[in-house]
């Protein structure tokens, strides 16, 4: 298959690129890119005027559930559900059930995933087996067939040092260990953010401290094993100040935060709102301020979703006993541009979170629009007036803080593989 893409403003942060090209694809594969260049005769044209064109968006960071939660999302719907929000690579964390914690579930997933087409699908495997805490996951045998890092996402390595051996044994294979940074002798019971709204609300709190705390343990565990650690979904002032001076000192670790984190507070928990009840919690405007802040100076390398499904019952039975989780893949994009409007960061910035960042925390292919590059690529009008329509997801589940929110930006085209995945 050939496509060229022409008329589109062209932003691609890996080349410094950005202004009014065609870009052209071969076979899956980027060829070139050039400016007022004719097509030649057996390309199919993709007119994207008025457009950004930019290299496929990756998220670090779902839980797409498959197996055992199929109710609350599976492979197809997940997969559907990223490419509508222009996500071409995605990787699915291992709190599934049977947990992703041998070859034999990350090769069901992966095969799972081809079978469908649409998005790339990569597996973390788990770290521990069962998610236990207790006894390394067979790591080997997951690398080997397809995961491309570890993590027990959604459950903290309490054991100190089952979190060393875990980055000296991921180090032997070349990936990165992913941290859920969370002291659950400190953040036990409680539910949203310690402060004046959990006051207000009756609930009990999870302080910052229970953050921070293991974010400090695992950075100095990296220094130690000299292995790369990925912190995830940082929330609080202190911890992303944390990982801005490991980075200072060279050290191999990089972090990643979320759309709700930059643009919500714990006030969206008002009302008893179990639909902004996610871990780590909502934190104050203190926080979201040093979050963007470090968007824009380097210290954050990506930004990514935490997608988590969850069925109406399990987010309808109160704030104290609903599930912890939001989705995000299908409302990242509108969302994350009104920091864009509000001219917070700018539209390269965001590209740049959105893809080669990612990419490079991970070592992944993609992120880029270079010469030999994939063509994963996503097309979206930012200035295209959407609201947030939960009835309207891909996704299963309907869990989303942002329903009614009118904002600016649409997906208009995603491309995996040379090949139109979604167009709106």
């Amino acid at each position: 298959m050939k496509l060229a893409i022409t008329n589109g403003r062209v932003i691609d942060p890996s080349q410094n690129l950005d202004g009014d090209y065609t870009t052209f694809a071969e076979n899956g594969i980027v060829t070139s890119i050039h400016r007022n260049k004719k097509v030649p005769p057996g390309f199919e044209i993709l007119d994207a005027k008025g457009a950004i064109v930019s290299p496929g968006f990756i998220d670090l960071h779902t839980h797409l559930r498959e197996p055992g939660f199929e109710y609350r999302e599976d492979i197809v719907s997940g997969a559907k559900a990223a490419v509508a929000g222009g996500f071409t690579t995605i990787l699915c964390m291992a709190n599934t059930k049977p947990v992703n914690d041998n070859a034999s579930v990350t090769e069901m997933i992966i095969k799972r995933a081809k079978e469908v087409g649409l998005a790339r699908i990569l597996p973390v495997g788990a770290l521990s087996k069962g998610l236990q805490g207790k006894e390394l996951a067979e790591i080997g045998e997951m690398v080997k067939a397809g995961a491309v890092a570890i993590s027990d996402d959604g459950m903290p390595v309490m054991h100190g040092k089952l979190m060393r051996h875990a980055l000296e044994y991921a180090k032997s294979f070349g990936v990165p260990v992913i941290t859920h940074a969370e002291d659950l002798t400190l953040s036990d019971g409680g539910c949203i953010h310690e402060g004046k709204v959990s006051t207000a609300l009756g609930v009990a709190g999870i302080p910052e401290v229970a953050e921070e705390a293991m974010i400090q343990r695992d950075i100095l565990l990296s220094k130690l094993t000299r292995h790369r650690l990925h912190v995830a979904h940082v929330s609080t002032e202190t911890g992303i100040e944390m990982v801005r001076q490991a980075k200072k000192k060279k050290l191999p670790v990089t972090c990643e935060v979320t759309p709700h984190h930059l643009m919500l507070t714990d006030e969206a928990c008002l009302e008893y709102n179990t639909h902004a009840k996610v871990n780590p919690p909502l934190r104050t405007r203190q926080d979201c301020a040093a979050l963007i802040e470090a968007l824009n100076d380097g210290t954050v390398d990506a930004i990514a979703t935490d997608h988590a499904p969850h069925s109406e019952d399990e987010k309808s039975v109160g704030l104290g006993c609903s599930n912890f989780g939001l989705i995000g893949m299908e409302t990242a994009l509108p969302v994350l541009l009104k920091l864009v409007h509000q001219k917070k960061i700018t539209l390269k910035k965001l590209i740049q979170l959105l893809t080669m960042g990612p990419a490079r925390a991970m070592n992944l292919k993609g992120g880029s629009l270079k010469k030999g590059s994939p063509a994963d690529i996503t097309i979206f009008d930012p200035n295209r007036p959407v609201t947030i329509d939960p009835n309207r997801f891909f996704s299963k589940s309907r869990n989303t803080p942002f329903a009614h929110w009118r904002l600016k930006g649409k997906v208009l085209y995603t491309i995996c593989n040379g090949k139109v995945v979604f167009s709106s």
